[in-house]
């Protein structure tokens, strides 16, 4: 039987036992992640935390809905058993119909087909450490070899830190605000996430620097069982020219390759970072993502501008 629990009675004890020995671990779906991302995010769980759903939800005005947390790309059904297409089809129909619109993003072990509901296919891109880095990098596009070459002959730098605000400004102050889609609020949230994650030595911030000492890339890698997850990234428009990146991932790469992982790189839905991704060898991963509109035509639109804000 699924049982929809409210925040206050999950067992975050039982819950993040069903997700460190599920078929289909990802670290997003620890409580202490959804914590974060998603303060007071309620859960669908069946079996005595066997199979377990977190639902993300949200309010404007009076409606209730379902969203993706920013830095989450996947979350979904999470199992110890192999999770089969009729129970994901259970569990999306257990959501309750409280949640009058829902937009999450499935993981790629839920195998769905909506009817009613939309479903469209993401893209992952994910790259196997596990051989030498010998031979990781035979994979290697011709423009990334370029581009790291090009980061020795500007004789850039790379080394650990905990620059936390370093990072996010540079992705910030570039980036991020010509998209404009991250609010200060959210800026906040990747600064405790990213505390979070250093303090309880569960990843750190790789960051390039100039022969002047300026940080021109930096990204922050999430370490979690046999996956590593590139889970934020910034650069300067330097960059461009001088193979930053290029050359952060490589020494990355360099640094953990025949140690068993797999490089999550956390995305690829745009094509130029699908490319860029493939550019070391990853493949593509698909997963699914789910929307159900339950809302009446005047309140969705309100809902969307307002989202838009």
């Amino acid at each position: 039987m699924i049982n929809y629990l409210k925040h206050t009675r999950i067992d975050k004890l039982r819950w993040d036992d069903c997700i460190s020995r599920s078929v289909n671990r990802q670290v997003y779906a620890f409580s202490w992640y959804l914590d974060v991302v998603c303060p007071g995010w309620d859960a669908l769980v069946e079996d005595d935390y066997s199979t377990v759903f977190p639902l993300t939800h949200k309010r404007k005005w009076t409606v209730r809905y379902l969203a993706q947390p920013f830095f989450t790309q996947q979350l979904g059904i999470f199992s110890l058993n192999v999770i089969t297409e009729s129970q994901v089809r259970e569990f999306i129909s257990a959501i309750p119909r409280s949640f009058r619109l829902v937009e999450i993003h499935l993981n790629s072990m839920n195998k769905y087909a909506g009817s009613d509901e939309e479903t469209t296919l993401r893209i992952n891109h994910e790259l196997n450490l596990a051989p030498a880095y010998s031979e990781i990098t035979g994979l290697y596009a011709q423009n990334t070899r370029r581009n790291i070459r090009k980061a020795h002959d500007w004789e850039l730098n790379l080394s650990r830190t905990n620059g936390v605000d370093d990072l996010v400004g540079l992705f910030r102050e570039n980036f991020g605000s010509r998209e404009g889609k991250l609010k200060d609020s959210d800026y906040a949230t990747l600064k405790r996430l990213l505390l979070y994650c250093i303090d309880h030595h569960l990843g750190y911030i790789l960051g390039a620097t100039t022969k002047a000492g300026a940080l021109t890339a930096g990204a922050f890698f999430l370490f979690d069982q046999s996956r590593v997850y590139f889970l934020f990234a910034g650069s300067s428009p330097e960059a461009r020219d001088n193979g930053a990146m290029f050359f952060l991932i490589d020494r990355f790469i360099a640094e953990q390759a025949g140690k068993g992982l797999v490089l999550d790189f956390e995305g690829g839905n745009d094509p130029n970072l699908g490319r860029f991704y493939k550019s070391f060898g990853a493949v593509e991963v698909p997963y699914p993502s789910l929307k159900i509109n339950r809302l009446p035509k005047v309140v969705e639109r309100g809902l969307y501008f307002m989202r838009k804000r």
